[in-house]
């Protein structure tokens, strides 16, 4: 995990490489374009960007109507903001009339905002985005999988929402590692204990399977970029191998991850199961690593959840 590199970063550059292969390919933001670091792609390509100003619903409503016109539009601000600000015009403007082709990219998301507070921590997101008809959901892991996230999203025909990182954070998957939308990625297997992990998390749910290991402890690591449409048959096969499931993720554990992973085992296998994430409370001002640890979103806390469900 030495090599770093901050997701928006990343996809700031993958619009870049994706506007030189589509001219159709445009991008709006909400006044914030150094920050969701489509200011390269601004800079590239002046006069398919759009600065729509503090105004995000009104950046919903233009980049649907910039689809309708045959464009694939990239709208990016906040998490909170796009979600929140902007959740009446995706739903009504862009999921409703028949799934227009808009794809919502949003950096900033969880609690590693940081110093900007609890105002501006988005750990709702995943929960509306995912209850949307017709609506995608990625939540790519590092720098790299980010770009293919972004590429990916540009293929399908219709609403896509990929909730990006804002820090510097490890680089854990390879280039030629293989990203399909709606299929997990094992990325450890053990039959001891079965940890799904998303975002940023995934790296951190690797260290702790580490650590697990340390004490005799054999845990799975799967991947799940995508919340929706949720792969379904790995989720069954490593819980099932294990018979006890852990669920992580930088937003709250209602509606997220560990709700939709909840959802089918519970009609399918019920199993003992745990979420970590952020429990029914707001975020703080921090540092992010400072809130990681405040919120129980460590290596260490996932380890010791594991470590008291198999033993104890």
């Amino acid at each position: 995990m030495e090599n770093m590199k901050s997701p928006r970063v990343a996809y700031g550059e993958a619009l870049v490489e994706l506007g030189n292969k589509n001219e159709k390919v445009v991008v709006l933001d909400a006044d914030l374009a150094h920050a969701t670091q489509t200011a390269m792609f601004a800079e590239r390509f002046k006069n398919r960007f759009f600065n729509m100003g503090i105004a995000e619903q009104n950046l919903m409503g233009v980049a649907a109507g910039l689809s309708m016109a045959g464009f694939i539009p990239f709208a990016s601000t906040f998490a909170i903001f796009g979600a929140g600000r902007g959740f009446e015009q995706i739903r009504n403007s862009i999921c409703y009339p028949n799934f227009l082709n808009v794809k919502i990219a949003v950096t900033h998301s969880g609690i590693t905002v940081g110093e900007d507070g609890g105002s501006h921590q988005s750990v709702e997101d995943i929960s509306l985005m995912r209850t949307l008809p017709g609506m995608t959901v990625l939540v790519p892991c590092d720098a790299v999988e980010t770009k293919k996230a972004v590429f990916a999203a540009a293929k399908i025909n219709g609403p896509v929402y990929i909730r990006i990182a804002r820090p510097v954070a490890p680089i854990i998957t390879a280039e030629d590692d293989e990203f399909e939308v709606g299929k997990a990625r094992v990325l450890r297997e053990g039959n001891d204990i079965a940890i799904f992990a998303t975002g940023l998390m995934v790296a951190t749910a690797l260290e702790a399977a580490q650590d697990l290991e340390q004490k005799g402890i054999e845990a799975s690591v799967v991947n799940v970029h995508t919340i929706k449409p949720l792969d379904v048959e790995t989720i069954l096969n490593f819980a099932g191998k294990a018979g006890k499931v852990i669920t992580v993720e930088e937003h709250s554990i209602i509606g997220g991850l560990g709700s939709a992973v909840a959802e089918v085992l519970s009609e399918n296998l019920p199993l003992r199961m745990k979420r970590i994430g952020v429990s029914d409370i707001f975020g703080q001002s921090g540092a992010p690593e400072e809130l990681m640890r405040h919120y129980g979103l460590t290596a260490e806390n996932i380890a010791r959840t594991a470590w008291e469900m198999v033993e104890g």
